[in-house]
């Protein structure tokens, strides 16, 4: 069976986030345990699993994805990288749908090589204080805190600057109280001119992710938040992991458009069968 490792949210290899793409040719999923084996073993932030469906539905393809912990109901970077393959193998052209936990999502690739994720917006909810402990296992004092409701499960941590998002050096098992998946940091860019208006950290030690590379989910929440505060719906967000990468997010009230590219790196065969 082939795996493909692919680089999401960027233009080129070793930057950006990897993900394990497989396509299934089954009309079902395997059962869980199996693919949750399959992703522990590939190791990455999360690894897509995709099947076909009939023709006529509401969506093309079935999606899962896989930490190497646990299932998650969403993930940004691992739609982008299946959605990359299924258009770099020929399998797909357009516009492809997904139907997945969390609802029907939509990945469109354009004559430039970039892909836009249709993704709900997720439903924003000011905290009226930081929770106790969060900042001392952040490592830095929020400005704000919201919860981004049921699908993403996190916490959006606004702090003072970049400066202080950059800096952040979490106490990772104590981050694990504070949030059903993970922390999500965030500040405004000090120099917009450098080509990002906002940037932000992710960190999900809660489903076996300490730091994740570029967390496309979590713009979902970054785009209602910032786009609030800048007055403006398309901004450019930088996720300053080790490895970064950029997000284009466009706000379209319950719907946010999420846009990049992705790199195959890697294309392999899996010794095993489902």
């Amino acid at each position: 069976m082939r795996i493909r490792i692919v680089d999401a949210f960027t233009d080129r290899p070793f930057s950006g986030n990897p993900a394990g793409v497989l396509l299934l040719e089954s009309a079902a999923f395997p059962d869980a345990e199996r693919l949750q084996e399959v992703a522990t073993e590939v190791n990455l932030s999360e690894t897509a699993f995709a099947h076909p469906l009939p023709p006529g539905g509401e969506a093309d393809w079935a999606l899962r994805w896989f930490t190497p912990a646990t299932e998650v109901a969403m993930c940004g970077h691992a739609t982008l990288a299946t959605a990359h393959v299924l258009h770099t193998t020929g399998r797909a052209t357009g516009t492809v749908r997904f139907t997945a936990r969390c609802g029907i999502l939509t990945a469109t690739a354009h004559p430039d090589g970039t892909l836009t994720l249709d993704f709900p917006t997720a439903p924003l909810r000011e905290e009226p204080a930081p929770p106790p402990g969060l900042a001392g296992a952040l490592g830095a004092e929020p400005v704000s805190v919201h919860d981004t409701g049921e699908d993403i499960g996190d916490l959006l941590v606004e702090l003072r600057d970049e400066a202080a998002v950059r800096a952040l050096a979490p106490d990772f098992a104590g981050l694990v109280a504070h949030s059903r998946r993970g922390i999500i940091a965030t500040a405004a860019a000090e120099d917009p001119a450098r080509g990002y208006d906002y940037v932000s950290r992710g960190f999900f030690p809660g489903v076996g992710i300490d730091e994740d590379p570029v967390t496309g989910s979590a713009h979902t929440a970054l785009a209602p938040f910032w786009s609030a505060r800048l007055g403006r719906d398309d901004l450019i967000g930088l996720q300053a992991s080790a490895r970064s990468g950029l997000v284009r997010t466009a706000l379209r009230g319950e719907r946010t458009l999420l846009t990049g590219t992705a790199v195959t790196v890697i294309d392999g065969e899996l010794l095993t069968t489902f």
